[in-house]
Formats: structure tokens, C-alpha cells, sequence
């Protein structure tokens, strides 16, 4: 499988799993819900379409499978992002506020976005 293609079609589903995370987390955290919270809440929903997307195109494969030990793989690979991201908003917002907070939410998520790709490349969808 083409390492070009293959980011290409991560780029593609984690816009939208991107869109997805950030709409539910500025909507909870805009309805008062705490950020690390609302970050947390979005992060699941982006998670659950990516993790079926991304296994279905985009590393799909003769290798590739998605079961129940590339669904543990993938959980704990996103229980340790969602730390690192969780921290991170948490972070920002009690520094400068909600809405810087909105604002670094998509850095924060692309350099995560980075590293889940390669999990995923390499041992997430592997049998």
C-alpha cells in the first residue's frame, strides 16, 4: 500500500474526524461543560467514525484487519493521545482562555494526528 495514498486518505478522514472533535468540543465547552471534558467528549466522537474509516480505506489491505486486537490497539494508542491532548487544552486554557483554547485545539490535534498515523500504519491495523 502507498505510503502517498495512504496519507492521503488519513489527511481526508481526519479532516473530518477533525471537524467532528472540534465541533463537540467548542459546542460542550460553549455550553459550560469544563474543557477537559468537552475535549474528551469530542475526541470520542471523532474516534469511533475514524478508527472504522481508517481501517476500511485507508490502510486497508491484504495485511490489514480490523478486529478486536487492532480495536485494543487502537484504544490505547487514542487513551494516550486523548491524555496528552486533554492535558494540553487543559493547559492552554487555564493560561489564556476559552477561546485561544478553541483556537490551538487543531495544532494540538495535528501533531497528534501525526503520530496516530504512524501507530496506525505500523501497529494499530496490523494482524
Amino acid at each position: 500500500m502507498s505510503l502517498t495514498r495512504q496519507g492521503r486518505h488519513y489527511l481526508a478522514i481526519g479532516i473530518v474526524q477533525w471537524l467532528l472533535d472540534w465541533g463537540v468540543m467548542v459546542a460542550l465547552s460553549h455550553l459550560g461543560l469544563a474543557v477537559e471534558i468537552a475535549n474528551v467528549a469530542g475526541r470520542i466522537s471523532g474516534a469511533t467514525l475514524g478508527f472504522w474509516l481508517n481501517g476500511r480505506i485507508t490502510f486497508a489491505g491484504d495485511d490489514t484487519v480490523v478486529g478486536r486486537r487492532q480495536f485494543m490497539r487502537f484504544a490505547m494508542m487514542w487513551l494516550t493521545t486523548t491524555l496528552v491532548s486533554t492535558w494540553a487544552i487543559g493547559s492552554i486554557n487555564r493560561a489564556v482562555g476559552l477561546k485561544w483554547t478553541w483556537l490551538a485545539k487543531p495544532g494540538v490535534e495535528l501533531v497528534l494526528g501525526a503520530v496516530g498515523f504512524l501507530a496506525s500504519r505500523y501497529w494499530v491495523y496490523r494482524r
